[in-house]
C-alpha cells in the first residue's frame, strides 16, 4: 500500500494514487496528529488534546477508538494499536511535512556550495505547500503550535531561497516576490534586507534606501523597536557604496580533461553546526572536563559519551564542544542520527560530506569511496565532528580519525565497545544535590527552600534523569501557584507518571522509546526480557525462571542481560543480580500491557497541558 498524507494545506489522504475522504474534521485531526508523530506511539491523552480545543468529553476515549477504527479500514496495518496509544507507520516520502523539511534541509546544506542546486531544492520544498497547514481542522488544539511552527519554517525557507537567488544574480526577478512576501509579513527584517539588496543590485539605490526608511517606520510603529544590527549595517554599507554589496558572477569553472579529472574538488566549506550551548547546565563538571581533556590533549581524538536515556548526554557534549571550538578552526559538524537503527554508515558519510561542501550530485554511491573521500578531505584539518544518537559502532566507524587533525565525539546509550582507540565517558544518574540544583534553576530556589522535604522527594522521583528534572522544573515554572508537594503527589500517587513527565517537546517516554526500540531491533530477546523484569517480582532463580519463560538458554539470556546493561536500561547490582531503573520500569510495564487495555483520560488540572 502506497500512502500520501498531505497536511500542508487542506488535509488529504491518498491511497495507491486515489484520494480518500478521511471523514469529519475530528477524524482528520486524528489522522494529522498521528502523521505528525509518524512511527512513534501517540498516547490517547495527547491525541485528545490534538482533537478537542478544551477539556475532552467523557466519551473521548471511545470516540478516539471509533475514529481509529474507521481510519484503519483505509490504512490497514499501517495504523497500529499500542497500550493506551496508536502509532501510524509511514515510509519516507509519504508525508508532505517530512518531505518539505527534507528538501529544505538539502537546500540549506547546498546554499553555501552551489546556489543553483540550492534553488532547485528550496523551490521543491515550497512546492509541497498548497495552502495554510492543517486547513479545515479544529483550532485551539495542541496541533496549533505545530501549524505555527510549520508556517515559520515556510517563511524561513522562502527567505533562504531568496538568499540563494540573490547569490545566483536573480535580483531583478525577486523584486515582486519579495514585495508580496513583505506585504503579508511586514515584520520580517531579513526580507526587508533582501529587498534592499535586490534594488541596490538593480542599480536603484534611492529605492533601496527608501525601503530601509519604510522598514524602520513599520518596526517602530508596530513593535516600538529600531531595525537590528544586520539591517542597519546593510543600510550603512549602501550609503558607503561598499563594493562587497555588488553582485559578482561566479567564475567560470575550469574545464579539466577527463583523463586528469579523478574526482570533483568542492573546496572547503567551514561548517559551524553546533547547537546553542544549554543556558541551564548543572553538575557534570568532572565528565565535561573529561571530554574537553580528551579533545584537547591529542592531535586526533575520539570520544564516546554513553548514558541512560534523558541523562543529559547531548547537552554535556554540546557544552564541551563549544568549549574547545576555538581549537577546531576548520569547522564543527553536528549530525543527529536520532537513534535510528536503519541509518547506514553510507548515509552518515553522505550527510558529513554535504556539510563539508560536497554537492549531493558529486557524492560517490559506494560506501568505501565515500569513506576514502571523507578521510582525504579532513586529513590534517582541525575539524570537530559530533554524532548524536548513534546506536551501532558501524554507523560511526568510518568517521574515526585516521591521523592528526580531526576529532570525533559520539553520543549514545551504548558504549560501542568494538570501536578501538576511543576514550569513553559514562554519565550516571544525577546525585541528590545537583538534581535539586537543576530543579531550582527552573522552578526557582525559593520554592524548594519553602518545602525542602518535598523538593528532595521530587528529585528522588525523577530518578536522577536530567530530562525528567527539566520537565518537572519547567512545569513548576509554568504554574507558580502549584506547591512542590502537589507535584510530588501527582508523580508518586498517579498511575500516569510518564504522562506527567512530558512538557511541550520534551518527553521521558519518547526518549525511553527510542532507546528501547534500538535495543529491540538488535535483540528481540532483550526487549522481551526487559518487559519480564519490569512486570514480574524478583525470582529466587531469576536466570532459570526468565530463560524458561522466554524459551531460551541461560547463556543466551546472559547475553541479553549484558546488552540491556550496556544500553543503560538495567543496572547490575551486587551478588550478580540486576535491577530496572524506576522510569525504565514504568515504560517497560506499558510495553507489556495488552493492546486492548485502556484507561480514562486524565482530567486537565490547573497547570500547563502535558504533551505526551
Amino acid at each position: 500500500m502506497k500512502l500520501q498524507i498531505r497536511l500542508l494545506g487542506t488535509v488529504e489522504l491518498w491511497v495507491d494514487g486515489q484520494i480518500v475522504t478521511p471523514g469529519a474534521a475530528k477524524r482528520r485531526a486524528v489522522l494529522a496528529g498521528l502523521a505528525l508523530e509518524a512511527n512513534h506511539a501517540v498516547s490517547l491523552p495527547r491525541l485528545a488534546e490534538m482533537v478537542w480545543p478544551e477539556t475532552p468529553p467523557a466519551s473521548a476515549v471511545a470516540n478516539l477508538r471509533t475514529h481509529a477504527a474507521m481510519l484503519r479500514r483505509v490504512l490497514g496495518d499501517r495504523l497500529v494499536a499500542r497500550p493506551n496509544a496508536y502509532e501510524l507507520r509511514l515510509a519516507p516520502g509519504e508525508l508532505d511535512v517530512a518531505e518539505f523539511q527534507r528538501l529544505a534541509g538539502e537546500g540549506r546544506a547546498l546554499a553555501s556550495v552551489e546556489s543553483a542546486e540550492a534553488i532547485t531544492a528550496l523551490n521543491a520544498a515550497l512546492s509541497c505547500w498548497r495552502g495554510p497547514s492543517g486547513d479545515g481542522l479544529p483550532r485551539g488544539t495542541a496541533l496549533d503550535n505545530r501549524w505555527t511552527t510549520l508556517e515559520e519554517q515556510r517563511l524561513q525557507v522562502f527567505e533562504e531561497l531568496a538568499d540563494a537567488r540573490l547569490a545566483a544574480g536573480q535580483h531583478g526577478q525577486l523584486l515582486p516576490e519579495l514585495r508580496r512576501h513583505l506585504a503579508a509579513h511586514p515584520l520580517r527584517e531579513r526580507a526587508w534586507g533582501q529587498l534592499m539588496l535586490a534594488l541596490y543590485r538593480c542599480g536603484d539605490v534611492p529605492a533601496a534606501l527608501t525601503v530601509f526608511r519604510h522598514a524602520r517606520t513599520v518596526l517602530h510603529e508596530q513593535l516600538a523597536i529600531e531595525p537590528g544590527d544586520e539591517l542597519a549595517g546593510l543600510h550603512r554599507a549602501m550609503l558607503d557604496r561598499a563594493p562587497e554589496l555588488a553582485y559578482v558572477p561566479a567564475a567560470a569553472s575550469t574545464v579539466v580533461a577527463p583523463a586528469a579529472q579523478t574526482r570533483p574538488n568542492p573546496g572547503w566549506t567551514v561548517p559551524r553546526e553546533l547547537p546553542a550551548t544549554p543556558a541551564t547546565f548543572v553538575g557534570r563538571t568532572r565528565e565535561t572536563a573529561q571530554v574537553v581533556a580528551a579533545l584537547s590533549s591529542a592531535p586526533s581524538a575520539a570520544v564516546v559519551v554513553a548514558g541512560a536515556a534523558g541523562s543529559g548526554k547531548t547537552a554535556l557534549v554540546v557544552r564541551a564542544a563549544h568549549t574547545v571550538a576555538g581549537d577546531f578552526p576548520d569547522g564543527q559538524v553536528f549530525v543527529d542520527l536520532g537513534y535510528d537503527t536503519t541509518m547506514t554508515p553510507s548515509e552518515v558519510l553522505a550527510r558529513v560530506l554535504r556539510a563539508l561542501g560536497v554537492p549531493s550530485a558529486d557524492i560517490p554511491g559506494n560506501s568505501e569511496e565515500r569513506a576514502g573521500w571523507f578521510r582525504s578531505l579532513v586529513a590534517g584539518r582541525r575539524l570537530l565532528l559530533v554524532v548524536d544518537g548513534a546506536t551501532r559502532a558501524n554507523q560511526v566507524r568510518p568517521l574515526l580519525p585516521a591521523g592528526p587533525g580531526p576529532a570525533l565525539v559520539v553520543v549514545g546509550q551504548r558504549h560501542l565497545s568494538s570501536l578501538d582507540g576511543v576514550r569513553r565517558v559514562t554519565l550516571h544518574p544525577l546525585g541528590a544535590v545537583p538534581a535539586r540544583d537543576l530543579l531550582a534553576a527552573f522552578a526557582g530556589p525559593e520554592r524548594l527552600v519553602a518545602d525542602p522535604a518535598a523538593a528532595a522527594e521530587l528529585a528522588r522521583l525523577c530518578a536522577g534523569s536530567v530530562l525528567a528534572l527539566r520537565i518537572v522544573g519547567s512545569r513548576l515554572a509554568g504554574c507558580p501557584a502549584m506547591p512542590v508537594a502537589g507535584m510530588v503527589r501527582e508523580l508518586r500517587d498517579g498511575p500516569d507518571r510518564l504522562d506527567l513527565l512530558a512538557y511541550e517537546d520534551l518527553s521521558v517516554r519518547a526518549s525511553l522509546a527510542a532507546g528501547v526500540a534500538a535495543v529491540r531491533s538488535d535483540d528481540e530477546v532483550a526487549g522481551r526480557l526487559l518487559e519480564l523484569l519490569a512486570t514480574q517480582p524478583d525470582h529466587p532463580a531469576l536466570l532459570d525462571h526468565a530463560a524458561a519463560q522466554l524459551g531460551v538458554s541461560t547463556r543466551r539470556l546472559r547475553r541479553a542481560l549484558e546488552g540491556l546493561v550496556d544500553a543503560h536500561l538495567i543496572d547490575r547490582v551486587s551478588a550478580g543480580g540486576y535491577s530496572v531503573p524506576a522510569l525504565v520500569r514504568d515504560y517497560a510495564v506499558e510495553l507489556a500491557l495488552p493492546p486492548t487495555q485502556t484507561g480514562p483520560l486524565p482530567r486537565r488540572r490547573g497547570h500547563p497541558p502535558v504533551a505526551a
